[in-house]
C-alpha cells in the first residue's frame, strides 16, 4: 500500500480486501489527492446505506441508487439534502468505482446507468445517466474592489468601523495573509495554484509599463494539467517582497535556530533548477540520493519538500510558510478566511441586524475561491471598458476587434484557463451575463478617452442590479494597509 490509499472498514471493524484493491488500483490512485478523499467519503455512505439494507455491495440493484439518490438529493424527511453539484460528484464516484469492479468482474454489471457522450475532441465517452443540471452557485461568491479592500482592512489587519488598528491586534501573520488575498484577487489564480508556489515562481516580470506582471504556472498545479501563463497585478506581486523579507524570514531562522529543518525526513536539498520552458528540479534526498523531476510533474506534496541552501542553513522553497517556519498547505487557507469573515461580522455588523432585511448585506464574507471570480468580474468589466471607451471604437470597429483578438468574455476564459468558453459565462460571471455592460460603462464618471481610476460606481450598479454580489457601501475609508486590492 501507499500514502493516500483508501482503506474501507465494515461497521463491523472488519476490512473488505476487494474494496482495499480498488483504493491501490491505477483508477483510484490516478485521481488527484483531494478527489480521491471524496471518492472514498462517498463511497463510504453509499456503502453504509447498502449495509443498513442488509445487502452487499456486490448484489447492489439500480433501485438501491435510486432510493439512495433521492434521500440524499430529494427526500423532503432529509433535512441534510446535497445540491445538485455534490449529488453528481457522488454518482461519478460511484459509476468509477463499479466500472472497476465490473471490469475485474467482482459484479456481473454496474448498478449506475450510463449513457454515450461527445467530449470536446470529439471522443466519445461514458457519464452517469443520471447528471442533475447544475445551476450557478446563488450564494455570495462575487465582491466588488472596495468590499475586498475592506475585508481586508478589518479581516486581515484589525481595523476597526473607525479605520484604526484596534487596540491589542496582533496581526499574526498579517503580512503574508495580505499578501496571498491580493495575489488571489488580482490573478484569479484557485486556492491550490496560489497556496503551492514556489519562492522563485512569484510573478516579477513586468509587461512594459503596464500594471500588470506575468508568472507561469506549473502542469501538476492546475486542475486540468496543463502548464499556463497567469497575470497578476504588480502592487500584489509587491506585496509579497515585505511578506519575504519579514515574518516569512523571521519564521525560517527560528525553524532554524531550533533545528526544525534537521529533523524532516523527507527533506529535498536542491542543487540546480534549470531554465527554460520544461524547467527541470535536480536535488540531493537525505539518503544522498541524486533525484531529478520536471518542474511541471511535481505535485505541491513534493513541492513542501522542497529546501535551497541559504546563509544560514536549508530554507524551504514553499513561498507560504506557518510561524513554525514550515509549508502552510493550500486548504489551510479557508481558516485563515473563516476567522477574517467573523472578525468582519463582529466589527461591521449593525446592532439589531437580525431584523433588518435578509437581503441586505452589512459586511464581506470571502471564501478563497471568491477572489477569482471577483477577478473575472473585475477583468470583464475593465476589459469592456477599454474596448468601448479608452479606444472610442465604433460597433464595426468591436466586431472587427473581436473576430482578431476575440471578445472580451473570451479574453477572461483565458486569464481564468478555462476550456470553454460557456463554463466562463455560466459559472463565474452568471450575475452579469444578462446585463448591457456597455450602458453601465456609458454612466461611468470618467470622460471617455482617458484611463479609469475608480471603477466603484460601475460596480454598485451591478450589484443593485444583479444577484450574489457584495458591495458593500460602507462609511469606513480605508487607508494605507487597507488599500487596493
Amino acid at each position: 500500500m501507499r500514502e493516500g490509499d483508501a482503506v474501507f472498514v465494515a461497521p463491523d471493524y472488519r476490512i473488505d480486501p476487494v474494496l482495499c484493491r480498488y483504493g491501490q488500483s491505477p483508477t483510484f490512485r490516478g485521481h488527484a489527492a483531494e478527489t480521491r478523499r471524496n471518492y472514498a467519503v462517498d463511497l463510504v455512505l453509499l456503502l453504509t446505506f447498502l449495509w443498513s439494507r442488509g445487502r452487499h455491495w456486490s448484489d447492489a440493484r439500480d433501485k438501491d441508487l435510486e432510493d439512495f439518490k433521492d434521500w440524499r438529493f430529494k427526500a423532503p424527511q432529509n433535512p441534510g439534502r446535497v445540491g445538485a453539484s455534490k449529488s453528481n460528484r457522488e454518482l461519478a464516484a460511484f459509476a468509477a468505482f463499479f466500472k472497476w469492479a465490473k471490469r475485474k468482474r467482482y459484479v456481473t454489471h454496474s448498478p449506475v446507468p450510463v449513457r454515450e457522450v461527445v467530449g470536446r475532441e470529439g471522443e466519445v465517452r461514458e457519464v452517469p445517466a443520471g447528471l442533475e443540471p447544475v445551476k450557478p452557485a446563488s450564494g455570495m461568491h462575487w465582491l466588488t474592489p472596495r468590499s475586498w479592500r475592506l475585508w481586508i482592512a478589518v479581516g486581515l489587519c484589525g481595523h476597526d468601523a473607525q479605520d484604526l488598528v484596534e487596540p491589542g491586534w496582533m496581526g499574526r501573520l498579517e503580512d503574508r495573509n495580505v499578501a496571498f488575498t491580493r495575489l488571489v484577487v488580482s490573478s484569479g489564480l484557485r486556492r491550490q495554484e496560489a497556496g503551492a508556489l514556489l519562492m522563485f515562481e512569484v510573478p516579477a516580470t513586468r509587461l512594459g509599463n503596464s500594471r500588470y506582471c506575468f508568472g507561469r504556472l506549473a502542469a501538476e498545479s492546475t486542475r486540468a494539467k496543463a502548464a499556463r501563463t497567469y497575470y497578476a497585478s504588480t502592487e500584489s506581486a509587491r506585496d509579497i517582497e515585505p511578506y519575504t523579507d519579514g515574518s516569512r524570514a523571521w519564521a525560517v531562522r527560528k525553524a532554524q535556530l531550533k533545528g526544525r529543518y534537521d529533523r524532516l525526513a523527507g527533506m529535498s536539498l536542491v542543487t540546480e533548477v534549470t531554465p527554460g520552458p520544461r524547467r527541470k528540479v535536480r536535488w540531493v534526498a537525505r539518503d544522498g540520493t541524486l533525484c531529478e523531476q520536471a518542474l511541471d510533474r511535481l505535485t505541491w506534496q513534493e513541492r513542501t519538500c522542497l529546501f535551497a541552501e541559504g546563509p544560514q542553513g536549508p530554507e524551504p522553497m514553499w513561498l507560504w510558510l506557518n510561524e513554525a517556519g514550515l509549508p502552510f498547505h493550500p486548504h489551510s487557507w479557508e481558516a485563515v478566511f473563516r476567522a477574517a469573515n467573523l472578525r468582519c461580522r463582529k466589527v461591521l455588523a449593525p446592532p439589531k441586524h437580525e431584523r433588518v432585511d435578509p437581503h441586505k448585506v452589512y459586511w464581506p464574507h470571502a471564501r478563497v475561491h471568491a477572489g477569482r471570480h471577483s477577478f473575472a468580474l473585475k477583468m470583464l468589466v475593465t476589459l469592456n471598458e477599454v474596448l468601448d471607451r479608452r479606444f472610442g471604437l465604433t460597433t464595426r470597429e468591436r466586431r472587427h476587434y473581436g473576430q482578431l483578438l476575440g471578445d472580451p468574455w473570451h479574453m477572461v476564459q483565458g486569464l481564468l484557463g478555462h476550456a470553454t468558453r460557456q463554463i466562463t459565462v455560466d459559472t463565474y460571471l452568471a450575475p452579469v451575463r444578462h446585463l448591457d455592460l456597455a450602458s453601465l460603462l456609458r454612466e461611468a464618471e470618467e470622460p471617455a478617452g482617458e484611463a479609469v481610476t475608480d471603477l466603484d460606481g460601475v460596480f454598485a450598479k451591478l450589484a443593485r442590479e444583479s444577484e450574489g454580489i457584495q458591495d458593500i457601501d460602507a462609511k469606513l475609508t480605508v487607508k494605507q494597509t487597507g488599500g487596493s486590492a
